[in-house]
């Protein structure tokens, strides 16, 4: 066990990078400010104190309201629509990289204070509205005894899941609600060290291929290059054979994956290096071109070089592909999807994204979900603040958003892996809010004969109706 004289010893430049003048907020957008690196021992924290929602939602904008579709999960990651309107959850928890120096340990102490304290589920729950009035009164396990399952897809029949360290996929026939048979393993997945373990999913629009984001085994490489092959870049997958490569490198971390609609455009929101100061490097949202190289980890935000690489390599600098938007400084982007005009026309033409927020900065940054608006197929403009309240003023942390996705039926659906809990949010004049209210005025009339919850697979309690 590590002294307690060594650990305070430790902390202590955090205390003193922790006072550093910051900015606000850290630079978005097209062209976000790139300050001058900032180097310390050890970088600022300031870490989620969780605490319970009680009888509080996040907040949405006017004219929206959210609720909780589902509560009492185990770290819920990512999210998808099934054709039926079913929506699978993806829960679990990875990793497994040594920790092979006193920063290693210190840091890992510190973070963990934020996160909850429920085992992962390694498992896929499906949830079921019924009558489409938006409260999903069905819930069962689809599938269990997953090895940490993060990114979902959907296509030709069959639900593919990418666990930590292997790509696997289900056969699946519209209202199956449980697993017919053990997955079936597509390729196997690079899960040595995990440091970063997540295992971003999609698929193609023709169904052909799929889509892997695998994250780097260090921050900068001071693990050795050695340990970082196949890692920090998106795989392209053929769906039949498992035959695999790369589609873009040098990318640190891409947490989530999704094409734009219409389109054969891949994008990607990513999480960027640390210890440089609160505002390096911004995280981003990015379309991947094939082929392309993202500056991991010679340099980043194109040409700019991370000096504390050795040896360098400026041909790799020189290719070095720039970003299309920076999201922010370590907001730890970990959703995106694409919406439509089913969320309205303020949110009609542009991408969610679910940040999950920071513990690497003085003024944290992130826990929300914002709204990138696009124009003419391109990133335009600030990003937009849709769903907040997850962090209060005073450090409480009542949630934190990981996977989002867009219902077509209407509706945004928010992973939250601190409360365990999803939320859906719904434009007020949505369909579902018709629904609800015709149902509402029968509602007396017929509660004295309405049917009890099914046993079973969907014998759970419907969530209450939803709160602005």
């Amino acid at each position: 066990m590590m002294p307690k004289r060594f650990i305070l010893a430790a902390l202590l430049p955090v205390a003193l990078l922790a006072c550093s003048d910051t900015p606000e907020e850290p630079g978005y957008g097209e062209t976000p400010a790139l300050p001058e690196p900032q180097r310390g021992l050890f970088p600022n924290m300031e870490i989620a104190n969780p605490a319970e929602w009680g009888d509080q939602v996040p907040q949405v904008p006017e004219g929206y309201s959210i609720s909780a579709i589902a509560t009492d999960l185990k770290i819920p990651r990512q999210s998808l629509v099934l054709p039926n309107g079913d929506i699978l959850i993806a829960e679990g928890s990875g990793g497994h990289a040594p920790k092979l120096t006193p920063k290693d340990v210190i840091a890992s102490k510190i973070k963990s204070r934020g996160k909850s304290s429920v085992e992962g589920g390694d498992r896929l729950t499906l949830l079921r509205d019924r009558d489409g009035d938006g409260v999903y009164e069905g819930r069962a396990v689809f599938a269990d005894g997953l090895d940490a399952p993060y990114g979902l897809a959907y296509a030709n029949g069959r639900i593919y899941v990418a666990n930590q360290g292997e790509l696997v996929r289900f056969d699946y026939r519209d209202g199956q609600t449980r697993a017919e048979a053990a997955p079936i393993s597509v390729t196997k997945l690079p899960e040595e060290i995990n440091h970063h373990w997540t295992k971003a999913l999609t698929v193609g629009p023709d169904g052909r291929y799929l889509y892997v984001g695998i994250g780097s085994n260090s921050n900068v490489g001071e693990r050795g290059l050695a340990v970082e092959a196949n890692r920090a870049m998106i795989w392209q997958i053929d769906a039949e054979s498992g035959m695999h490569r790369p589609f873009a490198t040098g990318i640190r971390n891409p947490t989530a994956l999704a094409f734009k609609p219409n389109s054969e455009e891949l994008w990607a929101v990513v999480n960027e290096r640390d210890e440089l100061g609160d505002n390096l490097v911004p995280d981003y949202l990015t379309s991947v071109r094939e082929g392309a190289f993202y500056g991991w980890p010679y340099s980043y935000w194109g040409q700019n070089v991370d000096k504390r690489v050795r040896p360098q390599d400026p041909q790799k600098v020189a290719a070095a592909v720039k970003p299309d938007y920076g999201l922010g400084s370590h907001v730890a982007a970990l959703g995106l999807d694409f919406s439509s005009a089913v969320m309205g026309r303020r949110f009609a033409e542009g991408a969610f994204v679910g940040e999950h927020g920071s513990w690497n900065r003085s003024k944290p940054v992130g826990y929300k979900v914002v709204f990138v608006p696009f124009s003419n197929g391109r990133p335009a403009g600030p990003p937009v603040d849709v769903v907040t309240g997850f962090r209060s003023e005073d450090g409480m942390t009542r949630g934190r958003p990981v996977g989002v996705t867009v219902d077509p039926r209407g509706g945004l659906i928010i992973c939250d892996d601190l409360s365990n809990t999803v939320w859906r949010m719904v434009p007020d004049s949505g369909p579902e809010r018709a629904t609800r209210m015709q149902e509402r005025g029968s509602a007396e009339a017929d509660a004295t004969s309405a049917p009890a919850p099914e046993a079973g697979a969907f014998g759970t309690a419907p969530p209450g109706e939803p709160r602005r």
